[in-house]
């Protein structure tokens, strides 16, 4: 099981400038190509680490959540990586080996490994091998009810959670499920969506939930609101509330993609 993780680099002089980045009132479309060496960010309190922004809250981005892709060398990371107050995160990690200490238990996370972080949860990151590591950071300002404690922290891996197959599809578009959408404890989950070649979502999804998609693996084509977008690995999609949306999967390999989405809680109007 492979998941597409961006190497940065520069494309020769002689590349055309025309590429598949596109941002609309609906969607925003970031192709793999874009994810280059001098688009990277430093994060204050890491150490020997860059970051890709793909998602944050502005106009034209986001509204709930930030998503980062981090890639730290060997003897890198961060004594205390989140520093806001109140914000809960997923780590999911694509290549090489991450090791994470969550309230003073170490956790070794390989390709495949993901981990909840609640808010307000003591935690820190390091690569201790050998290679770079890379990982999914997606962070969301928790909404707490009252009578409802926020949910735990928890650690597990792709690889040992069987995906459940929507219903009427014989299998062909499963959804690998890290935490029980009932739980009103969660007021987000980050998923990953496997369509088999010729697998579809069948009509124009429209909801209120949004949602950032990261190609790991395969290809497709989208439907993006009134547009069919080509996608593959390593492409990133923005889909704001109500964006229409829908697939269908190409071959010879799965289609696989990590999923954000907001749930459970009641709109606000004041």
């Amino acid at each position: 099981m492979g998941y597409y993780t961006p190497a940065g680099g520069l494309p020769p002089q002689t590349d055309l400038l025309t590429d598949r980045a596109v941002v609309k009132l609906a969607y925003t479309f970031i192709p793999k190509g874009v994810l280059r060496d001098i688009v990277t960010s430093s994060l204050p309190g890491f150490t020997d680490t860059r970051a890709w922004v793909i998602a944050r809250p502005t106009p034209s981005s986001a509204t709930t959540f930030s998503q980062l892709i981090v890639e730290i060398a060997p003897g890198g990371g961060a004594p205390k990586p989140e520093v806001e107050a109140g914000v809960e995160g997923v780590v999911f990690v694509t290549t090489g080996a991450l090791t994470l200490t969550l309230e003073g238990e170490q956790h070794v996370l390989e390709e495949g490994g993901y981990a909840f972080i609640a808010p307000g949860a003591q935690w820190s990151l390091a690569n201790e091998g050998d290679e770079v590591t890379s990982f999914h950071w997606i962070r969301k300002a928790y909404e707490f009810l009252d009578g409802v404690a926020a949910p735990a922290s928890f650690v597990t891996r792709d690889q040992d959670i069987e995906p459940v197959a929507m219903p009427d599809t014989d299998g062909v578009w499963a959804t690998t499920r890290f935490s029980d959408a009932s739980d009103m404890a969660h007021d987000m989950q980050v998923n990953i969506v496997t369509f088999q070649p010729g697998g579809s979502i069948p009509f124009a999804e429209t909801h209120v939930m949004e949602h950032g998609l990261f190609v790991l693996q395969g290809k497709a084509v989208y439907r993006l609101n009134d547009d069919w977008v080509e996608c593959e690995a390593g492409d990133y999609m923005l889909l704001r509330a109500f964006c229409p949306q829908a697939c269908y999967a190409g071959g010879p390999e799965p289609f696989r993609y990590l999923l954000y989405k907001d749930m459970n809680r009641q709109i606000r109007l004041t």
